[in-house]
């Protein structure tokens, strides 16, 4: 009983953590702690060691041709275009709005994803809505074609040809 006793003693020692107390952290977290890292000697002999030569003439491709942009030229050509712009104000109020227009934009989606329901019942018309879009115009030779017709005319109306 005594020699039961000593080696389940001895047993709890080895589990106890070598850690000094005044050195040990308090953790206030609900999960799980990480599993201990094991040292890379212990996977070496699995690892297959290949030479750097072969490793990177994986990855090397060649150009068929040079794509190189030069800085000058395009800041050059970003000139002339600002240049040719007539009313200046009404194209940097344009933007301006643009990105007030995409900032609002992130808000009101932020406020949706907010709401607890109210995300998924979106996603639920967003698939029924692309259901529809997809019987209504894709499905059908003649609805493609309806479709087609209806892009160029709506081009057409934008781009003043019409």
């Amino acid at each position: 009983m005594a020699a039961a006793a000593s080696s389940s003693m001895a047993a709890t020692a080895v589990l106890v953590p070598r850690i000094p107390i005044a050195v040990r952290i308090t953790r206030c977290s609900a999960l799980p702690p990480l599993p201990p890292r094991f040292s890379t000697a212990s996977f070496s002999s699995s690892v297959k060691l290949v030479p750097e030569s072969s490793r990177f003439s994986l990855l090397q491709t060649k150009a068929s041709e040079e794509t190189s942009i030069d800085a000058s030229d395009l800041f050059t050509d970003l000139k002339e275009k600002w240049d040719k712009v007539e009313n200046k104000s009404t194209v940097l109020l344009y933007g301006g709005g643009a990105i007030v227009a995409v900032w609002l934009s992130s808000i009101l989606v932020s406020a949706i994803n907010s709401v607890p329901l109210l995300p998924k019942i979106m996603e639920l018309v967003g698939l029924g809505y692309t259901g529809w879009f997809v019987y209504r115009y894709l499905l059908f030779k003649s609805s493609r074609k309806e479709l087609a017709t209806d892009i160029e005319a709506l081009k057409k109306k934008i781009a003043g040809t019409e």
